[in-house]
């Protein structure tokens, strides 16, 4: 086991590790996690600036994952192979909510032509986990998988709204709220004030504080106890429509597809205590 206390390449402090700690498996991760969608092709040496580690050590691992067939290299440039899908695959297949949403996320999308999409809450972050893409494509690059942090996105505020009060301290108490935009609320005072807002109304709309020309409304998808496990919500761009409008023309379409896909998951019997949650 390597059990060294490099720090990690985004300069966050290193969460303290139990003697259980693998950091050779943590880093391997890291080279993975190296490639985006922005950026699928990289060099050795851009990952390893990108990983903290050397540029020995980053070769040994893209050279292990490419005999593992998980990564692929032309012209000295590294890529992520199809193969490396595997390493998620088990958990996809296993989730209910993506498999019973996507239908009505496409109803959606072809009524409203919009995106529709629907998020879970993970720690900080809300998690994509289906998603239906309109005639417009937006331009934030969303697809299934995708982390953004929930104080600043309408599937977010409607996710936080569904926790305790205890919960939603501990959360303001950890939360970076960074500006994303001009228009990201920071203020942990007024964010609690907007979660409550959601609460109340059962819906929120964010406009422009994730990401400018982005404007979206959620819904909070309920369990069969009452519990909010997830969200559905409906994106457009700001030139497309207003705040307003954008209520107007999905607010109830949404609700109405939120609450049959309600219906499909009390006859499921999926349970909050699923994977996603």
């Amino acid at each position: 086991m390597d059990h060294g206390a490099e720090e990690p390449a985004d300069g966050r402090a290193a969460a303290p590790r139990g003697d259980y700690f693998v950091q050779s498996l943590e880093r391997g991760i890291a080279v993975i996690k190296a490639f985006s969608a922005a950026e699928p092709e990289l060099t050795l040496s851009e990952i390893a600036r990108r990983t903290g580690m050397t540029r020995a050590a980053a070769r040994r691992f893209l050279l292990t994952f490419v005999d593992l067939g998980y990564v692929a290299v032309s012209d000295r440039r590294f890529r992520l192979r199809p193969t490396v899908l595997e390493l998620g695959f088990t958990y996809l297949t296993t989730l209910t909510l993506p498999q019973l949403a996507t239908p009505y996320l496409v109803g959606l999308s072809e009524e409203l032509h919009e995106t529709a999409s629907v998020a879970v809450l993970d720690g900080p972050d809300v998690v994509y986990v289906a998603r239906s893409g309109g005639r417009r494509v937006m331009a934030t690059g969303i697809t299934v998988g995708t982390r953004l942090p929930a104080y600043a996105s309408s599937h977010g505020r409607v996710l936080l709204a569904g926790l305790t009060d205890d919960e939603l301290d501990a959360y303001l108490e950890q939360a970076a709220l960074v500006p994303r935009t001009a228009r990201t609320i920071t203020d942990p005072t007024v964010l609690r004030e907007r979660v409550a807002q959601a609460r109340e109304r059962g819906w929120s709309l964010v406009d422009q504080e994730l990401e400018e020309g982005v404007t979206s409304i959620a819904v909070p998808v309920h369990g069969p106890s009452g519990e909010v496990f997830g969200s559905m919500n409906v994106g457009t761009h700001s030139n497309r429509h207003t705040p307003e409008q954008l209520q107007a023309l999905a607010l109830d379409p949404l609700t109405r597809a939120v609450q049959q896909l309600e219906r499909d998951l009390a006859l499921t019997g999926i349970r909050s205590d699923h994977p996603l949650r």
